[in-house]
């Protein structure tokens, strides 16, 4: 839908703010250099050249909201350090079952009675099992009855349970890259960067849009951070949504004691999201209960225009309704309605 090799985007290339004269042409895809130099910039000048952007693309005060649930917790075979529903770390979070289809179909209903109009799925797998797609089959059919638009997070896919999804209705998959390459290994040893590539294109070719971001504080330098996001904005179709997250240290977890991340190195990072990815939905995803109002006010205005609402992300805190509305309230935020989102 949106090739990152697109006119749109090659115009947002210049390191500078003023004009387009420096804007390169042609089928170009983005180098780490000049995403440095764009991410080194002034920050009242990235701020400028990023929200640019976001209103050439996007209407500046509207703002996606998504629901997530987890649909099966914990127990997970894959070592992500950061994780708590990993079973390589002990967490004290228990392993559960998937829930059942109609208990997910009414929590769906409920988030789109708050005002959500896309419902994510997550399930902590690998990946699925033949024997457990058709309830999440029938998940995605009951949640598109809503009216809502579908994501799941269910680890790897091959190409047919994609295809499977995809026949199902499924709009959207979500499937991190995490980090940049030379990092990964750091983080998780179980499962490659590769095969993460493999499932987004798995997903891309099944005809289901691409949710995919990454975590920042994960001991990754800047570089990696931005290496992260050039790999996304160079895949052959850029993600049409990237969720950024904060990390939540888990007691128990590899990262359990891992520094904070500087806010004004994440509100940089959200900024360069934006840039290189110019009609991507841009998520304020994991980590907004450590944010104050005005850290997520500023991620606002460097580009981000998608947050998840409610109490908890799978099994981590999140701001709530309450403190959420009070927000956007305040900046004069207004959710997005259905068929402005992505």
């Amino acid at each position: 839908m949106h090739d990152h090799l697109s006119t749109s985007q090659n115009q947002e290339r210049a390191p500078g703010i003023h004009g387009s004269s420096t804007d390169r042409a042609g089928p170009l895809p983005w180098n780490h250099a000049e995403a440095r130099a764009i991410y080194d910039l002034p920050f009242n000048d990235l701020l400028f050249r990023a929200q640019s952007v976001h209103r050439r693309h996007f209407d500046p005060n509207r703002i996606q909201l998504s629901k997530l649930l987890s649909i099966k917790t914990g127990g997970c075979p894959e070592d992500c350090g950061y994780c708590s529903q990993s079973a390589h770390h002990d967490s004290g979070l228990k392993a559960s079952k998937l829930l059942e289809v109609q208990r997910v179909i009414e929590e769906a209903r409920q988030a789109k009675a708050g005002g959500a109009t896309r419902y994510c799925m997550g399930a902590a797998w690998r990946s699925p099992k033949q024997r457990d797609m058709a309830m999440l089959v029938a998940m995605v059919e009951g949640v598109k009855s809503l009216g809502m638009e579908t994501c799941m997070t269910l680890g790897m896919l091959s190409p047919q349970q994609a295809g499977t999804l995809a026949e199902a209705g499924l709009d959207y998959y979500n499937h991190n890259i995490d980090t940049s390459e030379r990092y990964y290994p750091e983080v998780i040893t179980t499962r490659s960067f590769a095969e993460r590539l493999d499932t987004l294109a798995n997903v891309r070719e099944a005809g289901i849009k691409v949710c995919s971001g990454g975590i920042l504080g994960l001991g990754e330098a800047v570089d990696d951070r931005i290496d992260m996001l050039v790999t996304l904005a160079n895949l052959p179709e850029a993600p049409e949504s990237v969720p950024i997250n904060m990390l939540i240290p888990v007691p128990g977890t590899r990262l359990a004691d891992a520094p904070p991340v500087d806010a004004i190195e994440f509100i940089r990072i959200i900024a360069l999201a934006r840039i290189v990815m110019p009609t991507s939905h841009v998520r304020l995803t994991a980590g907004r209960t450590a944010m104050s109002d005005e850290m997520q006010a500023l991620c606002f205005f460097a580009g981000a225009n998608s947050i998840f609402v409610g109490d908890t992300l799978l099994t981590a805190a999140n701001p709530g309704d309450d403190k959420d509305s009070s927000l956007m309230r305040r900046l004069g935020l207004t959710a997005a309605p259905m068929e402005e989102a992505p």
